[in-house]
């Protein structure tokens, strides 16, 4: 019996996302920049997936670009609004809880000669909007705020930070890594107010290897990736359209679903806080849980690698922060300024469509008995 709650490293690919990978392979082989009947086929292929993600965002077709994934958009939103931007200001504003793919991408433009503000969160692990707006300057031109953050489900007042810039006249391009809301919690890109926005498949169901990046009409920003003229010449590289068929399926059905699958996960997520409490009452909840699909929990006075490896021998599969952390301490909960145990103990329990009440309840009583096991050995 294998329980994965792990769904904010990656997700299972649904049947109909699989289906759509596989067809776009073995029929729709052509090169969507073909002018014959089988790259022409290619492209109307191409076209629809494209619709079907900017559906999703709220957005118009022309507005999304296909990547390799969430780390390269994340990284073309930096690279390429500093590229820009940067005779107009050097100033950016971010926080200490973004994706590694945001992080290290400032960090080299750092050392580069720009001036990078890190926000830190409050106790419940969002970026307040009065520190966002404190921090702005003249010369602050780009801004990077994640949505959803991806260890404690913390959702972000993105909007609130558009107003403010909007407010200030500054003209500052404001990107936003929606990676683990897309499909997840109801937002629009023009709800957002933000100018670029970072979304990925495999956190939806989707097949891995591809990502998307949202750019408001109008804004010129700069490619990351030069060759020939695909993604209307803003990144070239013959399109993976497999990956993005079954992107675009998994978008789609992803919608349709979502206030069910919220609503069952969010059902599921509370079952789980609720009984943790009960069932291990030395046990924490970090953060305010914004999202319905990620619960941070703490047993202080226990290792997160211990009882990650324990509960793996029973089927259960967590985390202890970002998979891209590899084990790594969790550089946002240490931004929440939480005590060294607390850390230490942390776990990250992710839900998706195919969790249930069962599952949780499992993994309460297994994490229950692993933590007296771990307790009468100590």
């Amino acid at each position: 019996m294998d329980i994965y709650f792990d769904n904010a490293a990656t997700t299972r690919v649904r049947d109909e996302a699989s289906d759509a990978v596989l067809r776009a392979m073995r029929e729709e082989y052509g090169n969507p920049s073909s002018s014959h009947t089988l790259g022409r086929s290619a492209a109307a292929l191409l076209a629809d997936a494209r619709a079907n993600v900017a559906d999703a965002l709220g957005a118009r077709p022309d507005e999304v670009y296909f990547t390799s994934g969430g780390t390269e958009a994340d990284n073309w939103a930096v690279f390429g609004s500093a590229e820009m931007l940067a005779r107009k200001g050097k100033h950016i504003i971010s926080s200490v809880i973004e994706h590694d793919a945001v992080i290290r991408s400032l960090q080299k433009l750092e050392t580069a000669g720009w001036d990078v503000t890190y926000l830190a969160p409050d106790s419940d692990g969002r970026i307040p909007v009065d520190e966002f707006a404190a921090a702005l300057r003249a010369d602050t031109v780009f801004a990077s705020v994640m949505l959803v953050n991806n260890e404690t489900g913390a959702v972000n007042p993105v909007a609130e930070y558009a107003k403010e810039i909007k407010r200030r006249g500054s003209g500052t391009i404001l990107h936003t890594d929606a990676v683990q809301g897309l499909c997840k919690i109801p937002f629009t890109v023009k709800e957002t107010g933000a100018d670029l926005v970072t979304v990925s498949a495999h956190k939806i169901h989707g097949p891995k290897g591809i990502g998307a990046l949202y750019i408001r009409s109008g804004l010129k920003l700069q490619p990351l990736i030069l060759g020939g003229g695909q993604e209307n010449g803003k990144r070239a590289g013959t399109e993976a359209l497999p990956a993005i068929a079954g992107f675009g399926a998994a978008a789609v059905l992803g919608m349709r679903e979502l206030k069910e699958t919220s609503a069952r996960a969010r059902s599921i997520r509370e079952y789980t806080a609720t009984r943790l409490t009960e069932e291990i009452p030395e046990s924490l909840t970090i953060g305010a849980g914004d999202s319905p699909y990620i619960l941070s929990i703490s047993l202080p006075g226990y290792k997160s690698e211990v009882l990650m490896t324990c509960l793996e021998s029973e089927g259960i599969y967590v985390s202890k922060s970002a998979a891209c952390k590899k084990g790594a301490r969790s550089r946002v909960l240490e931004a929440m300024r939480l005590k060294n145990d607390v850390i230490d103990g942390a776990l990250r329990i992710s839900f998706s469509r195919y969790s249930t009440k069962e599952d949780a309840e499992y993994f309460i009583q297994t994490l229950k008995k692993t933590s007296r096991a771990i307790l009468k050995v100590l």
